[in-house]
């Protein structure tokens, strides 16, 4: 099995791509005001809260996402990379690459309760839409182990692509994951086997797909591309160039804005997706990694890698309201959704 330290990791991705690519602190240091009461009442109920995956630290930090500041730090596994949010809000799962395993966050305690042994360097951890499994992206097996989240078991192994990064899943039950190896993405099944393999641009990686389901939406960060594809002919129906790294990708609930993390840039990108052009490009910290969008659409969070901080943005500004604390080395994010 390949195994690898974060150091070694994020030193295999500088020289892919040729560019910069990437004990925990619980305080907040808030850039700006928080929201004033009626925007807190309205958009963001007490019980919503981001919760990033902390490589250098073996930790995830949660953030009231309401208050814009650090609740609790929850240990996990080792070199924790992604991180993904139970339909429900009631489960966080995150992704422990060194470890080989999933952390299962419970949401009411913000607490580990269990840990799912996976396959070799899983990257990330992402649900289906019903909640009932976790696809979990194995960088160093090239395979994605599919866990019941009732039993907390592996209960499929199918093989994708080289190097698989992230998993968007659409309300069908299947999955597109993107593999940065051999620049393609591998779609399964509803039963968890491979249906078609989408050629991309070069080194995909962060993708997400939306609401509906009928379209995805994939950071080429290798060659500075997004590719749209319909999902209902499989295909790639534009590639739009946009910054020079594109790494997390974020959607509005209304599905006109995408947000990249340009992680050789240090900027969010903010991305009509109806014409692949960029609107806006936000300065954020270094090396930008991560993307969540809190529910109502009224928020950004982006996780500087190089920066140890997070990002808060208000899309509508585009301007960051609020830098806060991390651990070493944040990289994936995901916001409760209730």
């Amino acid at each position: 099995m390949l195994r690898f330290s974060a150091a070694s990791r994020r030193s295999r991705v500088r020289l892919t791509l040729g560019c910069v690519l990437a004990v925990m602190a619980c305080t907040s240091a808030a850039a700006s005001a928080p929201p004033a009461d009626g925007d807190r009442d309205r958009d963001f109920p007490m019980r919503i809260v981001a919760y990033v995956a902390n490589s250098g630290s073996g930790s995830a930090s949660a953030f009231d996402v309401r208050l814009e500041r650090a609740v609790a730090a929850p240990a996990v596994g080792s070199g924790p990379t992604g991180v993904g949010a139970a339909p429900d809000g009631s489960h966080v799962y995150v992704a422990n690459g060194l470890s080989d395993s999933v952390s299962f966050i419970e949401t009411g305690s913000r607490r580990a309760v269990a840990t799912v042994p996976v396959g070799s360097y899983p990257f990330s951890a992402f649900p289906s839409r019903d909640g009932r499994w976790v696809f979990a992206a194995n960088w160093g097996s090239a395979n994605v182990s599919v866990i019941d989240t009732a039993s907390r078991r592996v209960v499929a192994t199918p093989t994708v692509g080289e190097l698989p990064h992230s998993v968007a899943t659409l309300p069908d039950g299947t999955a597109y994951v993107t593999n940065s190896g051999s620049n393609n993405v591998t779609v399964l099944s509803r039963g968890h086997e491979p249906l078609a393999q989408i050629p991309v641009g070069d080194f995909p990686s962060g993708v997400v797909a939306t609401t509906k389901g009928d379209r995805v939406y994939v950071a080429n960060t290798g060659s500075g591309s997004i590719s749209a594809i319909d999902t209902a002919t499989r295909k790639v129906t534009a590639t739009w160039p946009v910054g020079k790294a594109p790494l997390g990708l974020g959607l509005s609930p209304d599905g006109r804005r995408l947000y990249a993390a340009d992680s050789a840039a240090d900027v969010l990108l903010v991305i009509d997706t109806t014409t692949g052009g960029v609107l806006s490009q936000v300065p954020v910290g270094k090396t930008p990694q991560g993307v969540a969008v809190s529910p109502g659409g009224s928020r950004v969070w982006v996780t500087n890698e190089d920066s140890d901080t997070v990002s808060v943005i208000d899309p509508g500004l585009t301007k960051v309201r609020a830098t806060l604390r991390t651990g070493n080395h944040p990289e994936g994010i995901a916001i409760t959704p209730r």
